[in-house]
């Protein structure tokens, strides 16, 4: 089960100046999420959605990015075990060359090491208070 307020705590960089608003998943092969984002310059919030395609928990997750339409990525995300560290390994498949240029031009690339940082962060200050 995802807590939805350790969720908000690092999964959007802050360097964006975008909120989380809401956050719902069924975290399972099948599955769906949605994602609620909300910017100041923005009148309306953002939708971010897909479906989960691969649920291994402690090994693999693998999902859509439906906001893009055909041209949203597959993303996967592996956690392999060394040497009692758990390393993440993100991968994310574009259906064209085009989609990802235009990906990469906004942006919409960038946040992963700042998302781990986050959660670096959130899970020194959890084993902190252990």
């Amino acid at each position: 089960m995802v807590e939805a307020g350790l969720f908000q705590k690092w999964w959007v960089p802050k360097s964006c100046g975008v909120s989380l608003i809401s956050f719902e998943a069924d975290i399972v092969t099948g599955g769906a999420y949605r994602l609620l984002m909300g910017h100041p310059s923005a009148e309306r919030p953002m939708a971010f959605f897909g479906r989960y395609i691969e649920v291994a928990p402690h090994t693999r997750l693998v999902w859509t990015n439906d906001e893009g339409g055909e041209d949203g990525p597959i993303t996967t995300v592996a956690f392999e075990d060394t040497d009692g560290a758990t390393r993440i390994v993100v991968h994310e498949l574009y259906p064209s060359k085009e989609a990802l240029d235009d990906a990469v031009a906004s942006g919409s690339t960038s946040g992963w090491s700042e998302q781990f940082e986050q959660l670096d962060e959130l899970i020194i200050s959890l084993d902190a208070k252990v």
